[in-house]
């Protein structure tokens, strides 16, 4: 039940990490400044969503419970991320961002659909998807935020100007 959920655990906490490095010597804005505080605390909500999903026993009378939980505050999260100013420095990501809360919204909604009530396998298995597609998503706003060329599966980079990425969608 929860197994697609816990792949994600390695990329959550190499998120954590690297957000920790998220010092890329851009101005030092106070826009910047804002958005880069925000982007912290948004990494940290993941890594601590990440641990207690990690901490459920699936086995558990409120398992479900619990996770339903836990999808519903990062679907906030998400939403608050996708409302951060981006920077101009940045404003490659501006839509990947919403992207990615929209993405993580469609999971959440699934994940509702799959558990609450008789299980039903097909919306887990859309949910998953949604929730593969909203991560790959903060993790390309990740590598651009470290000044780096976006990769992943279904990434396709089209440089504009110095520092300026577009993605094309999964769908």
């Amino acid at each position: 039940m929860f197994n697609s959920i816990k792949r994600y655990s390695a990329l959550m906490i190499s998120v954590l990490l690297m957000c920790m490095l998220f010092g890329c010597g851009k101005k030092n804005s106070q826009e910047l400044s804002d958005y880069k505080e925000n982007m912290t605390t948004f990494y940290n909500k993941l890594s601590y969503y990440d641990t207690e999903i990690n901490t459920i026993d699936p086995e558990g009378e409120d398992a479900t419970a619990q996770l339903l939980l836990l999808m519903d505050q990062m679907n906030e999260a998400y939403k608050l991320m996708a409302d951060y100013q981006v920077p101009e420095e940045f404003d490659s990501i501006a839509d990947i961002s919403k992207e990615a809360a929209d993405y993580m919204q469609s999971a959440n909604e699934y994940y509702h659909l799959a558990y609450d009530g008789e299980f039903d396998e097909n919306n887990e298995d859309l949910a998953r998807q949604y929730y593969e597609r909203a991560n790959s998503r903060v993790q390309v706003m990740l590598q651009v935020l470290h000044g780096e060329i976006p990769e992943g599966d279904n990434v396709i980079v089209t440089t504009q100007e110095a520092g300026q990425f577009s993605t094309i969608g999964d769908d």
